[in-house]
């Protein structure tokens, strides 16, 4: 917890001094899209650890079940792979088009 909470100071001191200094150069945009890239990221490892962890617990109470909970798994894996895909991209064109 000590780490997440240092990586969020982190983040917003960054956030915080990199504007004003690189506000000439165009650069706030790209740290906004870098920040957002690293967001979407961060948010899928954690949604597929919880997918994988909470799947493997239930496999592990109820072995019967086994075939169900991994096609479903796949499926919610990869909804989320694809909303995070969506979401790079989105970050990608605010970068290149906006």
């Amino acid at each position: 917890m000590k780490v997440l909470n240092l990586c969020w100071i982190a983040l917003l001191t960054l956030a915080l001094t990199a504007a004003p200094a690189a506000a000439a150069d165009g650069m706030p945009k790209a740290v906004g899209v870098g920040i957002g890239c690293g967001l979407v990221v961060v948010g899928l490892g954690i949604g597929l650890g919880r997918i994988g962890g909470s799947a493997l617990e239930s496999m592990a109470r109820q072995p019967e079940v086994a075939d169900k909970v991994v096609t479903n798994m796949i499926t919610i894996a990869a909804l989320l792979e694809g909303a995070g895909i969506i979401a790079l991209v989105f970050c990608l064109l605010g970068l290149f088009v906006g």
